[in-house]
């Protein structure tokens, strides 16, 4: 069965008459088959936006509440099929993949929520000199019209609802242009908004090739926000041909993990056997990095590479795996490749490093140059890279000697170096005593330096989809 783009609102095929398979990146078989949107159906679904954009804005927010209530309804009701769908096209595991379908009613009912709370505020204009109280001023905020969201495969639901909910909340009309690995489960989510009843032309959904549908999508005038996930590169391209709209941009991240030498090691290692795995460290606040007191590196090693070695790989379908696959064997090669580099370049592979296809193994690699290619760059991969620092000072220079500051965690008992390091340390989230891989669907996320701008998270979401207007009323001078 072909599945349909979504235009406006109504399931159609692309007018260009072209499709594509997509495959499970564990054993390559066909997962279902998708249309290749041409120029045609963009601009199909631009006026569509603008269309829709104008009626749901006008849709009191309770009402558009209701809706949105329905469709999170909906996907709690197919959660089941939906993490199916995530972890065949995906290959994380299907404990993994439930975990995250389960989440996605939630996160539509607080977007909603949000939604809802667009407040403004009253200005104190006779606080201006030459102002008495013949004025009074407020603000009010609107939609922005039509946002584009482009999103990642790594979390093909979450990473969703992350740009459509808010949006949708706020009043907008939405274009998605979903990972091309992972367009099945963006199309399943999209019909839990349809049938839920939302109006035409408010949402639509354009599977196919990012380099050719991103450009034009970002680019039209039309579009008054765009919120992209991916790498930085990519990120920094569309910020070139986007033009004067508001932008989104979570990028890439080398994330840091701090183990100071009164930090209670069991923990420590438990937090990065599970922070630096979790779907194949396919994860932007996954831990890459891990800077130990030399007082305690050989224990906190002692203590990380057995339980790095007990997690089990395999059929991602199965309860009994762990950990699944890399997204391509291509991907995979790539992280082979960059800790096998690590391993010429002086550090020393303690465990893992292997592949199997697109499967590669468990990997902790130690007497890692900070300065390398291996601290440096975004892995994106099932490897941890463990270096030393003596002291607070060179460990936080450290964490912060990358051009990313997506995430850092620390693990630590002492609160003023605790203190310090929440201040110092350039990321945008920070975890004391455990890793970054930690998210609240409800907290503000986001990252500093070439990890990006803008927040997500709902409330943060909803607050860069709208506009802010200032209103003054004029009365006669008393």
């Amino acid at each position: 069965m072909i599945a349909e783009l979504l235009i406006g609102g109504r399931w159609r095929a692309s007018r260009s008459g072209r499709v594509e398979e997509v495959r499970s990146p564990f054993d390559g078989s066909v997962v279902g088959t998708v249309p290749i949107a041409a120029v045609e159906d963009i601009e199909a679904a631009m006026q569509a936006a603008e269309r829709g954009a104008a009626t749901w804005r006008r849709t009191p927010a309770h009402e558009r509440m209701q809706i949105l209530h329905r469709a999170a309804g909906l996907a709690d009701e197919r959660s089941a099929l939906i993490a199916r769908t995530i972890s065949a096209e995906n290959g994380k595991t299907i404990t993994e993949a439930t975990l995250e379908a389960s989440r996605s009613g939630d996160l539509i009912r607080l977007s909603a929520f949000e939604g809802t709370q667009l407040y403004g505020q009253t200005l104190p204009l006779d606080a201006n000199r030459g102002t008495g109280f013949d004025k009074i001023g407020f603000t009010v905020r609107q939609p922005v019209g039509i946002v584009v969201a482009i999103t990642p495969f790594n979390y093909p639901a979450l990473l969703v609802l992350h740009k459509i909910a808010p949006a949708l909340a706020a009043g907008n009309a939405v274009i998605l242009k979903p990972a091309r690995a992972t367009p099945l489960t963006a199309l399943a989510l999209a019909a839990c908004f349809v049938d839920a009843g939302l109006p035409d032309g408010v949402l639509s959904v354009l599977t196919g090739p990012g380099g050719e549908l991103g450009d034009l999508l970002v680019s039209d005038s039309r579009v008054r926000k765009v919120s992209f996930t991916g790498s930085t590169g990519v990120g920094a391209r569309i910020a070139a041909r986007a033009g004067v709209k508001k932008l989104s941009l979570e990028l890439g991240a080398s994330c840091p993990v701090i183990v100071m030498p009164d930090a209670d090691i069991e923990l420590a290692s438990s937090a990065v056997a599970a922070g630096g795995f979790a779907n194949a460290g396919q994860v932007c606040i996954s831990v890459q990095r891990v800077i130990t007191h030399p007082a305690i590196n050989g224990d906190f090693l002692d203590a990380l590479v057995p339980k790095v070695k007990a997690i089990r790989t395999g059929d991602p379908a199965s309860a009994d795996t762990s950990m699944g696959t890399i997204i391509s064997t291509s991907e995979a090669e790539r992280v082979e490749k960059s800790i096998a580099a690590a391993a010429r370049n002086g550090a020393r592979i303690l465990t893992g490093g292997e592949r199997n296809g697109s499967v590669v193994e468990p990997t902790v690699v130690t007497d890692v140059d900070p300065a390398s290619p291996f601290s440096q760059d975004e892995l994106f991969g099932p490897a941890v890279a463990v270096s030393t620092a003596a002291d607070w000072e060179s460990a936080i220079t450290q964490a912060n000697g990358t051009a990313f500051g997506l995430a850092a965690g620390l693990f630590t008992a002492d609160v003023a170096g605790a203190i310090r390091a929440m201040r110092e340390i350039d990321a945008g989230n920070i975890h004391i005593n455990w890793t970054p891989l930690w998210r609240a669907d409800l907290m503000p996320y986001g990252g500093l330096k070439a990890s990006g701008i803008g927040k997500e998270g709902p409330r943060s979401a909803v607050a860069e989809m709208t506009e802010e207007k200032t209103v003054v009323l004029h009365g006669r001078p008393w």
